[in-house]
């Protein structure tokens, strides 16, 4: 039944929530987890799911994602499987980019019919969470539904940011709510405990978590997806959602395990250092359910004379005489001796320098790509191919850490971001 179902990413707009790190890419190409990129999420799900035919949407800064998912998911012959970049066109039907998450499916038919598939699953490219999608098509399934939509349950404060499931205690959906205001009553939107209990949500998890949020995923029927978008509506939660309900049947697949929108800075630096907790919340060590990424062939990371603690390390880098604590080094990192690191995701570098490389440097006064000695960083982000000196301190000294751009750096919601080739040069104090 899987191979008939057709998946859509959605690779989401302009991604300025997660600026500057969507400044020259597109969100779902972002690095995550110091190896991986957001897209890998929703692609491992579906293919850990067996489904192998994906459509990833985008049209913003879509040369790094173009370049990742063609050199990771190639399937061979005999699936039939495939993941593809559709990036916004022009054409003789639509001269528009895309104008919200259901224009870029409308858009997009044309390739999705060739396919033939007997359902689509939507999915968003920015989030982190492991689901076996195939638990949820049988809930579709079994209960002869239109369309399903995957939620999860919250609490009041959280509805705010959330487009709220209002559903009746078989599941059926009898309403929908786009991300109502802390001051407006929703109490009728509230999950009975006969729906949470047919969904075995632990009444622990589910404490004080009385609302249903929509999760960014959902089962069409083919024919369903077709009819609901065969409209000038934009966006499947604040329009499409709402008129769909007296037309066809909409179930909720209620969802009761971790996941995180990562949609902010904030949400994006905690979600990753999270993951080099002593328990984090996402667990990427399942050999059952993995998650997949580029194959770098790089060498094992090599650390002399270090103290590492609750840090994660990417393979390929050589970290020497270094002080590390809650941090996550991304790929072919280097960082020198007396470098010392706390929060801090330092994302890599897509290449080794040569030493003709470095001697040109030297010569510009330029530090070579990594962290250089003695520097100090604190509860920062620093992005691919940084360029960092000597004895640097980043987010140590007293100072108030106003939301900004600046000359060499980005402050968004307090963490300090180093963009993408940045040069620091030696002594720099942020």
């Amino acid at each position: 039944m899987t191979r008939s179902i057709l998946a859509i990413v959605l690779g989401g707009g302009k991604g300025t929530r997660l600026q500057p790190l969507t400044k020259d890419r597109a969100k779902p190409a972002v690095p995550f987890g110091g190896k991986y990129r957001l897209v890998d999420i929703p692609i491992s799900n579906c293919i850990n799911s067996d489904i192998r035919k994906i459509f990833i949407l985008t049209q913003f800064n879509s040369a790094s994602l173009h370049n990742h998912i063609s050199n990771t998911y190639i399937f061979d012959t005999f699936s039939q499987g495939f993941v593809e970049v559709l990036a916004a066109e022009q054409t003789p039907q639509s001269e528009d980019w895309y104008q919200g998450t259901a224009d870029a499916v409308r858009k997009n038919f044309r390739h999705f019919r060739d396919q033939k598939p007997s359902h689509y699953i939507i999915l968003s490219g920015d989030q982190l969470y492991r689901m076996d999608y195939r638990e949820m098509l049988k809930i579709h399934m079994d209960n002869n539904a239109d369309l399903t939509i995957a939620a999860k349950p919250i609490s009041r404060e959280e509805a705010t940011g959330f487009g709220i499931v209002g559903a009746d205690k078989s599941g059926r959906v009898t309403s929908f709510l786009e991300k109502p205001p802390i001051e407006k009553n929703i109490e009728e939107y509230k999950a009975s405990p006969e729906l949470l209990a047919a969904n075995r949500i632990n009444p622990a998890n589910a404490f004080g978590k009385d609302y249903l949020a929509s999760m960014g995923i959902y089962i069409f029927n083919a024919d369903a997806m077709e009819k609901a978008l065969d409209n000038d509506q934009t966006d499947f939660g604040k329009e499409i959602f709402p008129n769909t309900l007296n037309k066809f049947h909409v179930h909720t697949y209620v969802f009761d395990d971790f996941w995180e929108d990562i949609g902010t800075i904030k949400s994006f630096y905690d979600t990753n250092l999270n993951l080099a907790s002593l328990t984090p919340d996402f667990n990427f060590y399942n050999e059952q359910m993995p998650i997949y990424t580029h194959r770098r062939h790089l060498p094992a990371t090599k650390v002399n004379f270090c103290t590492i603690s609750q840090s994660l390390t990417s393979e390929g880098s050589i970290i020497t005489n270094a002080s590390i604590v809650n941090s996550v080094i991304g790929v072919r990192t280097l960082i020198e001796s007396g470098a010392n690191l706390d929060g801090v995701y330092c994302m890599g570098a897509n290449h080794y320098e040569s030493d003709a490389q470095k001697a040109e440097n030297r010569r510009q006064g330029i530090p070579d790509i990594g962290i250089g000695r003695g520097t100090i960083i604190r509860r920062a982000i620093l992005d691919m191919n940084v360029h960092i000196g000597d004895g640097c301190r980043i987010g140590i000294d007293s100072f108030d850490r106003q939301d900004g751009v600046y000359k060499t750096h980005t402050i968004r919601d307090g963490i300090i971001v180093i963009p993408k080739n940045a040069v620091i040069p030696d002594g720099t104090v942020i």
